[in-house]
């Protein structure tokens, strides 16, 4: 049968079917645009999804970063802290070396290099309560380079900044000059008031600031030392009271006294024995020794044997103290009497030797004079204009032991002589000028010239010959 007459058999199918099929044909680009649709809903929730994955990987970083220590380094040292801040451990070091040269002394004093200091130190805090601090020296003793020992070792317990608890060997709190920081001394070595005030104690201290930080204080009990000595142990079980009040009253003002500090400080206690620690050996700014009590001798074929010095009761020290820092000008002054009772073959009697010193610095360019040294505007750099900065120093000190000292007799057993006329001197004052160049803060390069003249101290009643020194010093801290 043809196609015509099949059309003309079945009309109503053949309509119908040409209609279904211009539909499907019709409704092809609509399937399609619909399928498209739907692909691009799915590709932005896809991409919904990707952004909210990066944002909860994003603040899940920035949550570890805040939980992350964070690691510092630069002129002041190393440091790790915790994100809380409440946790950080520093490390820090001092190292100095200097060349040391006596003029007319025909051989007496030995010229040379000597490494003075050389401490790293690692202090930080274990959370909010707890800090501490120690302190090793590798240079030995006044840098002899002899032994190593432990400078500095304690623990504080901060509960209020108006009154904190340090446990440990740590500096006494008497002498100002004792207490500025080895780098940051106006000379190389200190005056003859550091040789009456103790150096480091072991003992337990309260102190903080009050009224703005314009008052500080000090007040610990301790083992005890001798005048300008260490103590790491207690040689007779006894213990020494020591305390420190100290006045910045300016310190939160613009005005030209903000640089004023003033105060007293001051020890007592009783000392009983001849331990290593009870008496004191003083030295000139050379590090030489011109005093020093009698150590007795045993006895001979000639002649008895006779005791020696120890001490024998109390002593006490106090010391009024104060500063005066103003643009590139500095004035330091101090005074201090030690009081100590000694004895020598069972007689008894108090000696009381003191020691002054007044310190002139001035910033030649022209940087803040301060308490804790100079921090130069423009630092030394190769190939840069920078030169650091210049400080000129003059100083005079001047110590004197009691007369009594030398007062008695050395025979035997009743000697009672406390010190050897014929080779102690009586009194010994220094004149001292110096220049500091601070290359940066952590480089600072010292030249000074000290002359000291003793009042006796040779034999038949003459007096030693003077000493006449000139140090220089190369010191790096960090």
């Amino acid at each position: 049968m043809s196609p015509s007459a099949l059309v003309r058999r079945q009309p109503r199918k053949t309509v119908l079917g040409l209609l279904a099929l211009s539909s499907f044909v019709l409704a092809l680009p609509t399937a399609e645009a619909a399928s498209d649709a739907e692909r691009v809903g799915e590709l932005e929730q896809r991409l919904l999804v990707l952004e909210r994955k990066l944002e909860i990987q994003q603040e899940e970083a920035a949550a570890k970063a805040k939980e992350a220590p964070s690691v510092t380094a630069g002129d002041k040292g190393f440091s790790i802290k915790n994100a809380k801040g409440d946790a950080e451990i520093r490390f820090n070091a001092v190292g100095q070396v200097d060349g040391r040269y006596f003029l007319d002394d025909d051989g007496a004093f030995r010229d040379g290099f000597v490494t003075r200091r050389l401490r790293p130190t690692i202090q930080g805090s274990v959370g909010k309560l707890v800090g501490f601090r120690f302190t090793p020296e590798f240079a030995g003793s006044t840098g002899t380079g002899d032994s190593a020992s432990i400078v500095d070792a304690y623990f504080d317990l901060r509960f209020d900044k108006a009154a904190s608890l340090r446990v440990g060997k740590q500096k006494g709190p008497i002498g100002l000059e004792r207490l500025q920081s080895g780098g940051a001394i106006s000379f190389i070595e200190r005056s003859f008031p550091t040789e009456l005030a103790p150096n480091r104690d072991l003992g337990v201290a309260l102190f903080g600031e009050l009224a703005n930080s314009t008052v500080s204080y000090t007040l610990g009990i301790y083992n005890g030392t001798a005048d300008g000595r260490d103590v790491s142990t207690a040689d007779d079980g006894l213990k020494e009271v020591a305390g420190r009040l100290f006045f910045e009253p300016f310190k939160n003002d613009y005005s030209a006294f903000k640089g004023l500090g003033f105060g007293i400080a001051g020890s007592t206690g009783a000392k009983d024995g001849g331990g290593n620690n009870n008496l004191p050996r003083y030295r000139t700014s050379g590090q030489n020794q011109f005093f020093a009590y009698d150590g007795g001798a045993a006895a001979t074929a000639t002649a008895p044997a006779t005791p020696a010095v120890i001490a024998d009761g109390r002593h006490s020290r106090y010391s009024p103290q104060g500063y005066f820092y103003y643009n590139n000008l500095g004035l330091l002054a101090e005074y201090i009497v030690s009081d100590q009772k000694l004895a020598r073959g069972g007689l008894s009697q108090n000696l009381k030797n003191d020691a002054y010193q007044f310190t002139v610095s001035y910033v030649l360019t022209g940087e803040d004079a301060s308490y804790r040294g100079v921090k130069p505007s423009a630092p030394y750099a190769i190939g840069a204009e920078g030169w650091g900065a210049l400080e000129l120093v003059a100083r005079a000190s001047s110590l004197s032991i009691d007369d009594d000292a030398f007062l008695g007799t050395t025979t035997g057993a009743t000697a009672s002589r406390l010190a050897n006329p014929n080779s102690n001197a009586r009194q010994a004052d220094s004149y001292g000028i110096g220049l500091n160049w601070y290359l940066n803060s952590n480089a600072k390069l010292t030249a000074d010239y000290n002359e000291t003249r003793f009042e006796g101290g040779a034999a038949a009643g003459a007096d030693r010959a003077d000493e006449k020194a000139l140090f220089t010093r190369l010191t790096i801290q960090y």
